[in-house]
């Protein structure tokens, strides 16, 4: 619960500060008129994202247990790739993104193509409404469903919601850079978390090699090996008897760092290499947006004296 809340919370309220803004400069430039024209873009948006979760979570129904890991691992590893794109797309965006917003309405304006205003609208709320349904469907699925999880991810977008009109309203203040650095490296960490999950759905359907496969290696009692022993194909530790895979315990480690009980090879190089490769390039990005700030600003003009 903790965790879906704060993927809702981040990714809901990434939707309402880009709402956010483009409500207020329609306001602000005194057309109003065309806001109905945006609440359907975004009601669209929402319609989409909700409409691709339906599809996931009831259309696995009817297929066997080989395609559902199979679909599953696939559209986990779509989860990853896009939450990856947008924390470093926030990172590069964030500045600029305002900007972009109003000449993108302007530009509509400009052309007289007002149901551009819901394309615009439409865009802006379906990029984190498909990524959020995605990653939520992605890690419901590694927990079971349990209600708990959408109920945690409910109670995010509301809070989400909330907090960005009163953000709008200037009745709260909030560094913004903050909380997307916090929460953007608890993304990276979730994201490595997802990826692990979908190397046990492709083990699972046989898509990629490991203890269910015949290529996992045996010990002396016929069982898959556990250990060095096991590279790269067997279980590379398995904790089962310390915490219980339905343990809150286990759920609390797997929601938040992908952490799970037992592991093949396979997850655990994969874990470890997506941390290395993507939370470098992340806390690297975050060293650099002071510096880039720092060097924009202006240099004080020296003052020379006896100048006329």
């Amino acid at each position: 619960m903790l965790a879906t809340f704060l993927i809702g919370l981040r990714e809901g309220l990434e939707a309402a500060l880009v709402v956010g803004i483009l409500v207020a400069y329609l306001g602000r430039i005194g057309r109003r008129d065309v806001l109905p024209r945006l609440w359907i873009g975004v009601a669209l948006a929402v319609t989409l994202a909700v409409g691709i979760g339906a599809v996931l979570t009831f259309g696995a129904y009817a297929l066997t247990f080989e395609a559902q890991e199979l679909i599953g691992g696939l559209l986990s590893l779509v989860a990853v790739a896009m939450v990856t794109w947008m924390i470093f797309w926030m990172q590069r965006t964030a500045r600029t993104m305002k900007a972009t917003l109003e000449g993108s309405i302007d530009r509509a304006l400009a052309t007289g193509g007002l149901w551009g205003i819901v394309l615009i609208g439409f865009v802006s709320v379906a990029r984190e409404g498909i990524e959020t349904t995605l990653l939520l469907w992605s890690m419901v699925q590694s927990f079971g469903a349990t209600p708990s999880a959408l109920l945690g991810a409910l109670l995010g977008l509301i809070a989400a919601v909330l907090l960005g009109w009163l953000l709008a309203r200037g009745m709260v203040r909030l560094d913004l850079r903050v909380f997307f650095g916090w929460t953007g490296a608890f993304l990276v960490v979730v994201a490595a978390g997802v990826l692990a999950y979908a190397i046990h759905d492709l083990q699972e359907a046989g898509a990629l090699p490991g203890p269910f496969s015949a290529l996992a290696p045996l010990d002396a009692a016929g069982t898959v090996a556990v250990g060095a022993s096991a590279f790269p194909f067997g279980w590379a530790f398995d904790v089962s008897g310390a915490i219980a895979p339905d343990s809150w315990l286990a759920a609390l480690l797997q929601a938040t760092v992908g952490f799970m009980p037992q592991m093949s090879w396979l997850q655990v190089v994969a874990w470890v290499v997506f941390m290395a490769i993507v939370g470098t390039l992340f806390v690297r990005g975050l060293r650099r947006r002071p510096a880039r700030a720092a060097s924009a600003s202006p240099s004080p003009v020296p003052h020379h004296q006896g100048a006329s």
